[in-house]
């Protein structure tokens, strides 16, 4: 890629000033004291981790709250309650500064016995893995002042068999991590190959962004456009719950891409036209971030589009405007992008959809008593 054009595509990643090993690993061991905190270490543990006056953003329906006391009621007493012996398992764990902020992003699950409901989701009794993408960001004191969790709600829905919706066309489990065992990175990277995943990724995007889906959207036209020059032969993409995970690019494509397509029309043009049309709507990156093999998008929202058609999900079109939460987690292996973490707010998406997802939940356990 040329120099100009990774201005144009990744202008705000700072290299150079990646968090080193001491920031890294003070991170890392403050978020497992947190999920090992339960709820009388609570607030020691969230007043030792955060700033007072923290912004957190979280999977609906906890969404956003300001404050330590806020999160703690909103966000963390009530998995701790229902999750006495929870957990944190990273399978990524990552760093990077973009536009002067500095971030920690990983993968991972909350491990623990469902002993109490959760949002509703009626107890098992038997261990649950809680699926998260969190973006963490921190200021110079090394304390988050903004944290962006996107724990995967619907997939709890699952394990304790109160699922709402149609099946899946990618396979439902647990996200394994990478496939070369190196994503929990402690220590810094080079430069170099921070910029060097980071430069594919949006080099991918690109060509995501730019495809013609009025006029050319079909299953052999995404197969064969230019995203096939960025992914591995073997490559991965996890899905949340309702989507699921898929190999190869045709799996993709067809258990993902092109139902995805059909049903939210996004803005057509040039990228710089995409780009103008989804800053004009409020859609976009925060996070744009390389380090090692690795690299990380993610917007609240990043995503804009109209659902237009039909079938995501099994759902009918609404013709609404819907705003995605969303991050990517991405492995680049043998010069290709190998692994895709996908994160998703469903919830959120299908409220804007018409669709209360938890109602639905509460349907299938009233016609289950």
């Amino acid at each position: 890629m040329s120099r100009g054009m990774h201005h144009m595509l990744s202008d705000g990643f700072d290299a150079e000033a990646t968090p080193d090993a001491q920031v890294r690993t003070q991170v890392h061991l403050l978020l497992c004291r947190l999920a090992e905190a339960g709820a009388s270490g609570l607030e020691a543990a969230l007043n030792t981790l955060a700033a007072p006056d923290c912004a957190w953003r979280a999977a609906h329906p906890m969404n956003e709250v300001r404050g330590t006391a806020a999160a703690a009621a909103r966000i963390w007493s009530p998995l701790f309650m229902a999750f006495p012996d929870l957990e944190r398992r990273d399978t990524i764990f990552i760093a990077g500064r973009y536009q002067a902020k500095t971030f920690v992003a990983a993968t991972g699950h909350y491990c623990g016995t469902m002993k109490g409901d959760w949002l509703g989701i009626p107890a098992t009794g038997k261990t649950v893995s809680l699926r998260y993408g969190e973006v963490w960001q921190i200021n110079d004191d090394g304390r988050v002042v903004q944290a962006n969790l996107l724990w995967d709600v619907l997939d709890v829905m699952r394990q304790a068999g109160v699922w709402p919706l149609a099946p899946s066309l990618g396979v439902e489990n647990m996200w394994p991590g990478p496939l070369t065992a190196d994503g929990v990175r402690l220590m810094s990277s080079a430069a170099a190959d921070g910029v060097a995943s980071l430069e594919q990724t949006l080099q991918m995007h690109k060509t995501l962004l730019e495809f013609d889906d009025l006029g050319n959207l079909s299953r052999d036209a995404l197969i064969a456009m230019p995203q096939r020059d960025h992914w591995h032969p073997r490559m991965m993409w996890y899905g949340p719950a309702g989507i699921g995970t898929t190999r190869g690019l045709d799996g993709f494509v067809d258990g993902h891409q092109l139902p995805f397509r059909i049903a939210f029309h996004r803005p057509q043009g040039s990228l710089a036209e995409v780009m103008a049309e989804r800053t004009r709507m409020g859609a976009g990156h925060y996070i744009r971030i390389g380090d090692g093999p690795y690299s990380v998008t993610g917007g609240w929202p990043s995503v804009y589009a109209m659902h237009r058609g039909g079938g995501f999900c099994g759902m009918p079109a609404s013709d609404k405007p819907v705003f995605m939460r969303v991050m990517d987690f991405y492995l680049h292996h043998q010069g290709l992008i190998r692994e895709n973490w996908v994160p998703i707010d469903m919830l959120h998406l299908f409220g804007q959809m018409g669709v209360d997802v938890l109602s639905r939940m509460n349907e299938v356990l009233r016609r289950c008593r």
